[in-house]
């Protein structure tokens, strides 16, 4: 005959009691912990302006040149 063996997943009351304190440690933490609202932090913001319409502009004008440079360092290195 073989022998049965019951396995519990449960925890044990110290287990249980740990994980009782540390969640009420980790509350009273959030609590008192000051969040940043994102209302007073943002003032590194003010000045500023959104990107406008011609930024793909930009972008094609920074590869041309970087297409160029690339080119005349071909060119010259023969």
């Amino acid at each position: 005959m073989s022998l049965y063996l019951q396995q519990r997943d449960t925890r044990s009351d110290l287990q249980d009691k740990i994980t009782k304190d540390l969640q009420e440690r980790a509350k009273k933490k959030a609590l008192e912990t000051e969040r940043p609202d994102g209302v007073t932090d943002s003032a590194y913001i003010k000045g500023t302006k959104q990107t406008s319409s011609l930024a793909w502009a930009w972008v094609v004008i920074a590869i041309a040149i970087i297409a160029i440079v690339i080119w005349i360092l071909v060119a010259t290195a023969k």
